[in-house]
C-alpha cells in the first residue's frame, strides 16, 4: 500500500510525464468523531487516484504526533501517496532529523517543508528555537540531505504576510527550489491572475516548470465570514466580485452560499487549467463533498 510507482517519484517527474496533478489536503482530527470523518473523506476521494495527499502540521507544531501517525497509516493502509507536512516551529535540528527517520520507517517519502506559523498565528513575530531552524530554505536543505525524500514547499500568490514585496517573496520561493524543493503548492487565493503572476515571477528568475511546478491551492467558499477571517490572517484577499456573487446568492441562506462557493471554485479551476496550471490541490477540510461537487462540474471522474 502507498508503495506504487508514485511513492518515490517527484511531482516534477509526474507532471513532466504529462500527468495532471490532482491532490488533497487533510488535517489531523481532534477526536474520534473527527477521525471517522477524516477516513470517510479519504475513502471517498481515494478512487480519484490523486497524485498525493498531504497531512498538515498544526500552528506551533501542535499536531506533530498525529501528523506522523496519520501519514504513516495512509502509507500502510491505502493506495495513496502521503505527503507529510513538517515545520521548523519549536523543533531543534536533532528533533527534525528524528521525525524524518520516523517517516522513513513508516514508508513516507514525500515531505512538505514549511517554516510554519507560530502558535499565535501567521502574523505573529517569529521566535527562534535554540538549535533549530528559522527559514523554510534551511529545512529544505536539511530534508534534501537526509534520506530519500521528495520535497514540496509553500507558495503565496499574494505574498507571505512577512514578505517585503511580491518580488522578495518570489526570491524566497526560488531559493527553496535551489535548495532542493521539487514542487510548490500555493496558499488559497480567489483570482487566477494572482496565481499566474506568481508563476511568471518565478519563471523570470530562471526556474522553469520542469524544475518547480507550482500547484494552485483551491479552497471553496462554504462560509464567507470564515474565509474572510482566515484571509485576513494569512494575507489572502477575498475580492469584492466574489463577495458580491455570494451576497447575490443570498448571504443568509447557507445552502445558496455553498452552491455559489462551489460554482466560483469550479470557475477558478477551469480558468487555471485553461491557463496552463499543472494541476489542482484541494483543501478538503477533512470532508469530500465539496471537492466531489467541484469534480462533477469539471467532469473529473474516478
Amino acid at each position: 500500500m502507498g508503495t506504487g510507482p508514485r511513492a518515490r517519484r517527484s511531482m516534477a517527474e509526474t507532471i513532466a510525464g504529462g500527468e495532471r496533478s490532482i491532490s488533497f489536503e487533510f488535517f489531523p482530527p481532534k477526536d474520534a468523531a473527527g477521525a471517522e470523518r477524516l477516513w470517510r473523506a479519504i475513502s471517498a476521494l481515494e478512487p480519484y487516484d490523486p497524485t498525493f495527499v498531504s497531512v498538515t502540521y498544526g500552528a506551533g507544531g501542535s499536531t506533530r504526533d498525529a501528523t506522523v501517525e496519520i501519514t504513516g497509516r495512509i502509507a500502510r493502509e491505502t493506495s495513496l501517496t502521503p505527503m507529510a507536512h513538517l515545520t521548523c516551529v519549536g523543533h531543534t535540528r536533532t528533533e527534525i532529523e528524528k521525525i524524518l527517520d520516523t517517516y522513513t520507517e513508516a514508508g513516507v517519502h514525500h515531505v512538505m517543508a514549511l517554516r510554519g506559523d507560530p502558535a499565535e498565528g501567521p502574523r505573529a513575530s517569529w521566535t527562534s528555537t535554540e538549535g533549530g531552524l528559522d527559514h523554510a530554505t534551511e529545512l529544505v536543505d536539511l530534508v534534501a540531505g537526509r534520506g530519500d525524500f521528495r520535497i514540496g514547499v509553500a507558495a503565496f500568490p499574494e505574498g507571505h504576510p512577512s514578505a517585503e514585496s511580491l518580488d522578495h517573496d518570489a526570491d524566497v520561493l526560488v531559493a527553496k527550489a535551489r535548495a532542493g524543493a521539487e514542487f510548490a503548492v500555493t496558499q488559497m487565493f480567489f483570482r487566477a491572475e494572482d496565481y499566474f503572476g506568481l508563476v511568471e515571477r518565478v519563471r523570470r528568475r530562471g526556474v522553469g516548470p520542469e524544475q518547480l511546478p507550482i500547484l494552485p491551492g483551491i479552497m471553496p467558499i462554504l462560509n464567507l465570514a470564515a474565509i474572510q477571517r482566515q484571509g485576513e490572517l494569512i494575507g489572502t484577499d477575498v475580492p469584492e466580485s466574489v463577495v458580491s456573487r455570494i451576497a447575490g446568492a443570498g448571504q443568509d441562506d447557507p445552502a445558496r452560499v455553498r452552491a455559489a462557493g462551489i460554482e466560483l471554485a469550479a470557475e477558478l479551476c477551469d480558468e487555471l487549467l485553461a491557463g496552463g496550471a499543472p494541476g489542482l490541490h484541494f483543501y478538503t477540510l477533512n470532508a469530500s463533498r465539496a471537492t466531489l461537487e467541484i469534480f462533477e462540474r469539471l467532469r473529473i471522474t474516478a
